[in-house]
């Protein structure tokens, strides 16, 4: 059995109005929010490391900041409050949505200075409060945008919004990366004190912040929201929110089978993807070749797949769609399995990191859009999305962590074969939500 949309529900409009969706004022204004999204996540990460090594920070003690990330995998704890209370004065000047993105732009960029002015070796806990900072406002953000982005664009726009997320947010993140870097090693060039050159760095990282609180004074709220009332309970309406939100996704056909689904339909993308660098490296490329064609060639191909993905979903069923998705995920994976065959090749490096970043940014978008179809729920968007979304990072994580034991035993050839295979069960739950009606339920909910 398979599940189809009605064609009255399929746009009969082309190729063109597929990327025509792309120009709609409210996708341009979620492109803008992914820049600020993708900003932060190197200022208290790769960008932070840097500035740490510089400074001759022991390696022990950079190892240990990694922990400032913690924010970014528990964020569906505190992500009720988003749904449940408005921000004081700025709830009830631009509402729900919109005032959870001005007050946590704001928190970030003050925090964004307050950690450039810090230093690392004489003030390290400053520095790790900063980061940590950082991190939280972000992940805050992260929060209220995907939820404003659920609300704010209509179905057939979830997936082009979402591909113009994604390639804006890698933006915002090699802004905040190479961009900061380099803008460093400019300001010293120009003979400023070393010790003021990262605090000038952190200081443009901040102002870039500016184009997402453009975006949201821009914006139009979503509708939907009632305004908190002084005299209700806080605590209660959050715990009512919280409650709310579990169980009403706990409630639905196949529950289980869909938190599943969203655990294992990228798994085997961020199986092979746990030991890309290494594989580039232990077969015999060097650093400069890695930079040049993982980092820069996979930036393009990953943008381009992101666009790609984006139509792929506006012009097909989500269905089917995800089966495409999830099909070219499977097969990007064994061209590293020719890559390892080939050996040192850089011709063959840049095909099969086209071919793997280009498909595994199609099966993101595609994913994303069909994760957005299921926080449907005005109410709990963003617990909803928070919780999926901390659920798909488990093959990320925990899943993926076993990637270096099983690549030791196998070699590469025959491992990113094994992180095709481990495809097939999320193909599998695939088929089986499908048949069970699921995207019937998903497109009927959407009218």
């Amino acid at each position: 059995m398979t599940d189809r949309v009605p064609a009255a529900d399929v746009e009969a409009d082309g190729f063109l109005a597929s990327l025509a969706v792309y120009l709609r004022p409210r996708v341009l204004i979620v492109v803008l929010l992914g820049f600020s999204s993708g900003l932060p996540l190197a200022l208290s990460g790769a960008t932070l490391t840097i500035w740490m090594a510089e400074s001759q920070v022991n390696l022990t003690t950079i190892g240990l900041f990694a922990l400032v990330g913690v924010p970014y995998n528990f964020k569906f704890i505190w992500a009720p409050l988003v749904d449940a209370l408005d921000v004081p004065l700025l709830g009830r000047w631009l509402g729900r949505r919109r005032g959870w993105l001005v007050f946590t732009q704001l928190l970030l960029v003050l925090a964004v200075v307050w950690l450039g002015f810090q230093d690392p070796v004489l003030s390290p806990w400053h520095v790790a409060f900063g980061a940590l900072l950082v991190a939280t406002a972000s992940a805050t953000q992260d929060i209220v945008v995907d939820a404003f982005r659920v609300e704010s664009l209509e179905v057939r726009e979830q997936a082009a919004g979402m591909a113009g997320y994604v390639a804006a947010y890698r933006v915002g993140m090699l802004a905040s990366g190479a961009g900061v870097v380099l803008l460093v090693a400019w300001f010293e060039a120009l003979g400023a004190p070393r010790a003021d050159v990262w605090a000038y760095g952190y200081l443009a990282a901040a102002a870039m912040v500016g184009v997402g609180l453009f975006a949201a004074l821009m914006a139009k709220e979503p509708a939907g929201h009632p305004v908190t009332r002084p005299e209700e309970n806080v605590l209660r309406r959050i715990g009512e929110t919280a409650v709310g939100a579990f169980s009403e996704f706990l409630t639905r056909n196949s529950a289980v089978a869909i938190l599943l689904f969203v655990v294992l339909f990228k798994f085997c993308d961020a199986f092979a993807g746990t030991l890309t660098g290494a594989f580039v490296i232990g077969i015999g490329f060097d650093k400069a070749t890695y930079a040049g064609v993982v980092k820069g060639v996979g930036f393009a191909a990953a943008l381009a797949g992101g666009f790609a993905g984006g139509v792929i979903a506006r012009a097909l069923p989500l269905s089917t769609a995800l089966w495409v998705g999830g099909i070219l995920q499977m097969l990007s994976n064994l061209a590293f399995s020719w890559q390892a065959w080939m050996g040192v090749n850089v011709p063959a490096l840049m095909t099969t990191i086209v071919v793997e970043n280009f498909a595994g940014a199609i099966g993101t978008v595609i994913f994303v859009a069909y994760i957005s179809a299921l926080c449907g729920n005005r109410a709990h968007t963003a617990t909803q999305y928070a919780l999926l979304t901390a659920l798909a990072a488990v093959g990320r994580t925990f899943l993926a962590s076993s990637a270096g034991f099983v690549a030791v035993e196998t070699g590469w050839i025959v491992f990113f074969a094994i992180t095709s295979v481990a495809a097939l069960p999320g193909l599998a739950l695939l088929a089986y939500l499908q048949a069970r009606g699921h995207f019937r339920e998903l497109a009927a909910g959407s009218r």
